[in-house]
């Protein structure tokens, strides 16, 4: 429990008071999900989410508290800081993937150091198809333009995929009675998803590079 710096009534923690509407000083284990008062749960309502952010936004705004004392100013910025934070992390879920690694004492590092076996194929052939293409002139150059781009259709799709994956990931996540990070099958398959996502997002934003540079030249 924790005082309201206002009105000294005692409470859980949370960014404002739910008496008198002050801002609140939270606890160092203080996290995205309590700052927005949900469960620890992976699957989220994004709209549910937003909405949440403007209106407590608007409460903690340091505009509502620019004459008030200077702790209560201090405090409405740190919250406003921290909201803004949680909402970052909450709504895109590769990112809620990644904290909830965090808060489990895991790190997508640790099993992210090379390329995952089942993507090192398709990695060497489109930074092959790039270099060539780099190289290429005239009605070769098309031929494998047309093929990297087909390439990266193909990659989009399986993000999408993976996107599916992750939402399932989470579901059973929200239905395992082990919340705590014990639960090593759904660790280690989360950490998968989100290591494929990333070396995916690496491959598109190089193809995408190649394909700029190819058109501004």
């Amino acid at each position: 429990m924790i005082k309201c710096p206002l009105c000294a009534r005692p409470q859980e923690p949370r960014l404002i008071c739910d008496s008198c509407g002050a801002p609140m000083p939270v606890p160092a284990d203080f996290d995205c999900f309590s700052a927005f008062g949900l469960p620890r749960k992976l699957t989220i309502d994004a709209s549910a989410l937003e909405t949440a952010y403007h209106e407590l936004g608007r409460k903690i705004h340091p505009d509502r508290f620019a004459s008030s004392a200077p702790n209560l100013r201090a405090l409405s910025l740190s919250g406003t800081a921290l909201l803004t934070r949680s909402y970052r992390t909450l709504r895109d879920p590769i990112a809620r993937g990644l904290y909830w690694l965090e808060l489990n004492g895991e790190k997508l590092a640790e099993n992210n150091k090379s390329v995952p076996p089942e993507l090192a194929e398709t990695v060497f052939e489109v930074q092959e198809q790039l270099s060539d293409l780099r190289d290429a002139s005239g009605d070769a150059a098309l031929e494998l333009r047309s093929e990297v781009e087909r390439r990266r259709a193909e990659l989009t799709a399986t993000m999408d995929d993976l996107g599916v994956q992750l939402s399932r990931n989470f579901a059973r996540w929200d239905a395992s009675p082990q919340h705590n990070g014990n639960n090593r099958e759904l660790v280690t398959e989360l950490k998968t998803i989100l290591s494929n996502i990333a070396y995916l997002r690496t491959l598109l934003r190089d193809i995408d590079r190649g394909l700029e540079t190819l058109r501004a030249a």
